[in-house]
């Protein structure tokens, strides 16, 4: 049994003293501690040596004792594990040197054997699960298809992925064929992470905002829909979508236990397209976390209130920026834990 139950409860939506807290990326660049082991390895071995991303998955617990740790990993072990070859530049991001832009390089790309090409990511779960101590509930997480199928075809980060976009309108069929070897690898990827011990799952669109509503519904949505088919009966699963409002309806009607929400939709708006079916998690501004403390807990305090501390999980509206002081993170999460206190 996990002591501090409330992130599963929360899921559940069942009534809490306080909602949970926990921010997306709170493993991260924000932390000395965790730029100490940037300096001695490269993003890859850090994913990818078990021993090292358990470390880095509970250092933020250790330091602010979030309700929830979320594995450290990234998305792009997925493309990896399907033969696409994926290098993390200095200063540049994700490069991926033979992008996908036709059915003959669709043809090379596999839906792997997730213990073989993933395992490390498993035994991750594992130590991290003996460092927690059952204390806190694990995260685990995956890209959705349309956010990875950017980046494999695209081949780098980008501001409007165009590549990627026109792929997509110009040959949709082989863009269907490769989310859906990307969602079949997603599935088998998140049932073996459940299987290993995270108690919940993630799933994030961060560029499905990039998809006019038209297009999110062919190229995104059904696939997301698919892996909370898949997933739902599992584990809970949260469906976090950048930029997504006008898919919120569709998400609070998947089946998913919650809906992420980002900074650019308010509470009201969102409890209004979700029909307060389900559990919503956000979405306080990451750049905000710039403003004083005093400030910030103020505003985490008039977010709760707007969102209901029942069916909510206080969280940021995307993941944390590399240059918030720490204090101002130690405030985001003091003000939740002493609300109604």
């Amino acid at each position: 049994m996990i002591k501090n139950d409330l992130f599963l409860r929360a899921l559940k939506g069942e009534s809490v003293e306080r909602p949970p807290v926990w921010m997306m990326r709170q493993a991260g660049r924000y932390l000395p501690e965790f730029m100490k082991l940037r300096k001695k390895y490269d993003f890859f071995t850090r994913c990818q040596t078990p021993e090292l991303a358990s470390e880095i998955t509970v250092q933020p617990i250790e330091r602010f004792g979030m309700d929830a740790a979320i594995l450290f990993s990234d998305i792009l072990v997925i493309p990896q594990a399907m033969d696409i070859e994926v290098q993390m530049k200095p200063n540049f991001g994700p490069y991926l040197p033979n992008p996908i832009r036709s059915t003959e390089d669709l043809d090379k790309v596999i839906v792997p054997d997730i213990e073989d090409s993933l395992g490390y990511v498993l035994e991750a779960i594992t130590m991290t699960k003996e460092k927690l101590n059952d204390e806190i509930p694990l995260i685990g997480f995956a890209g959705s298809p349309w956010t990875i199928l950017c980046y494999c075809v695209e081949g780098q980060g980008s501001k409007s992925f165009d590549k990627a976009r026109g792929f997509c309108f110009m040959q949709p069929q082989a863009a269907h064929q490769l989310l859906q070897k990307i969602t079949d690898t997603t599935i088998a990827y998140l049932k073996a992470k459940v299987k290993a011990g995270v108690n919940a799952v993630q799933i994030f669109d961060s560029w499905g905002g990039m998809l006019s509503p038209k297009d999110y519904l062919e190229f995104s949505w059904p696939y997301i829909q698919q892996i909370v088919d898949a997933l739902k009966e599992v584990a809970p699963v949260i469906v976090f979508g950048k930029g997504c409002w006008f898919a919120l309806k569709e998400m609070a009607e998947s089946g998913a236990s919650a809906v992420g929400v980002d900074w650019t939709c308010s509470a009201q708006n969102a409890r209004y397209l979700t029909g307060g079916k389900v559990t919503l998690q956000g979405n306080f501004d990451p750049a905000r976390l710039l403003s004083p403390p005093a400030e910030i807990k103020k505003m985490v305090t008039q977010m709760i209130n707007e969102f209901g501390k029942d069916k909510y999980i206080v969280n940021l509206g995307h993941g944390i920026l590399p240059h918030i002081p720490v204090e101002n993170a130690g405030a985001f999460i003091e003000a939740v834990k002493e609300y109604g206190a």
